[in-house]
């Protein structure tokens, strides 16, 4: 079925520089629109290009779809404490340490530990750090500890009164975090704005903005047409922010990030093989993740759950069969495993990477907005669409879309 082969040397060489264009300062949505599905939408079908509204999208999409949409919520991740010397310092959440279980974690009630994003670090050598909260009237105070070094960020315990939950505490005393290159501070607005309609699981720190446009009315008349509709959980990190900084794509290293995904979503998928619509990117590194998870545990049925990670070249490494039955097979193979382990949802990591030349396996199609320049995500589009990306791009320059996490969509049909 697959054989285990080096990585692609051209593919380690794609030069980023193939990947830039111009993106204006002022084609950057700072705002979303008022209301979310007004937003445009732009339609790449099979190369040619046109224009829609979208609140139009359940027109564009067959009745005998599967559209998959990732229902992670942002989470309160910025938060501030202070020194007894006055010093301030941010402590930026990024995903929890102990209990390392996302439930678990925010459940706690007295302490836990999170790797953080430590803002003015030289001024935090040792010590307690404190900031006070108040929840339902009452004023407590959080201490944050600095533990030890994971690589570029750092393990903080958090102490605080029992009898609250952890994810009440940081919706009290943390700022939900909007995109650097927005380049203002998050207002009352994006508490709300910043999030899908359908959000659940808390766990993010930044949102899948594809499924921003969604409004209940969209999603109404999606089900009203009969396309069905499957959740799945990615957590997103600061990850998806990390710059590209080497010349080639080989000397990026993507970031690891949370998945979960039910059993009855596997079985949709089984259905639907050949029929999937993607919202997001993050959406379809999950799927995409969910084929390769599929192989390992074919290959090792007795795999342990710990172990269920997708790295970010095994695409390139296994010289992979794509057609629909052996799809097909790696799907089944991951309902066995529930079956066999005794479980309805799989937890599992991927850093995953696709880029030009990856095939892909069980999305095929995409809603997405239009990323930044040089960005990993603009060569997710370019491996569904070639080298159109650039009409693609440049169209929506030429035709005033708006750009990025607040700006407007695309329905990519390779």
């Amino acid at each position: 079925m697959d054989n285990i082969v080096d990585v692609d040397f051209d593919v380690k060489n794609i030069r980023m520089t193939d990947y830039d264009y111009c993106l204006p300062d002022e084609r950057i949505a700072k705002y979303p629109l008022q209301r979310r599905d007004s937003s445009k939408l732009l339609v790449y079908d099979k190369g040619k290009i046109s224009s829609r509204v979208f609140r139009d999208i359940d027109t564009l999409i067959p009745s005998d779809s599967l559209m998959v949409f990732n229902n992670t919520k942002v989470i309160r991740a910025r938060t501030h404490f202070q020194k007894a010397t006055g010093a301030k310092i941010e402590i930026f959440l990024l995903e929890p340490h102990y209990p390392a279980d996302y439930e678990q974690a925010f459940q706690a009630e007295c302490e836990c530990e999170w790797q953080c994003i430590i803002g003015n670090l030289k001024k935090w050598k040792d010590g307690i750090l404190t900031t006070k909260v108040i929840i339902d009237g009452q004023e407590m105070t959080v201490c944050a500890e600095r533990r030890e070094a994971v690589g570029t960020s750092w393990v903080v315990r958090f102490v605080w009164q029992k009898g609250i939950p952890f994810a009440r505490l940081i919706e009290a005393m943390g700022t939900l975090p909007i995109p650097p290159y927005l380049n203002r501070d998050t207002e009352e607005s994006d508490n709300t704005t910043y999030q899908t309609v359908y959000s659940k699981i808390k766990g993010s720190v930044a949102a899948p903005t594809a499924g921003l446009h969604f409004t209940p009315e969209v999603l109404q008349a999606l089900d009203d047409k009969g396309v069905v509709r499957e959740e799945l959980t990615l957590h997103v990190g600061a990850g998806t922010f990390k710059p590209v900084k080497s010349a080639t794509i080989g000397g990026h290293d993507m970031h690891t990030e949370a998945i979960a995904v039910r059993r009855c979503t596997i079985e949709r998928l089984l259905t639907y093989i050949g029929r999937t619509v993607a919202v997001g990117t993050t959406s379809v590194r999950t799927l995409e993740s969910l084929f390769y998870l599929g192989l390992r545990v074919l290959d090792n049925p007795e795999t342990d759950e710990n172990e269920l990670c997708v790295n970010q070249w095994e695409p390139y490494e296994r010289n992979a069969d794509g057609s629909p039955e052996t799809v097909r097979k790696a799907l089944q193979a991951l309902l066995d495993y529930y079956d066999h382990k005794g479980i309805d949802v799989l937890h599992a990591v991927t850093r995953i990477i696709i880029v030009p030349s990856y095939k892909y396996k069980i999305v095929n199609r995409l809603i997405t907005n239009f990323h930044q320049p040089q960005s990993t995500l603009l060569l997710l589009v370019s491996a569904m669409i070639g080298d159109d990306w650039h009409k693609v791009y440049r169209y929506a320059l030429d035709n005033e879309f708006r750009f990025l996490s607040y700006g407007d969509s695309s329905l990519l049909i390779p």
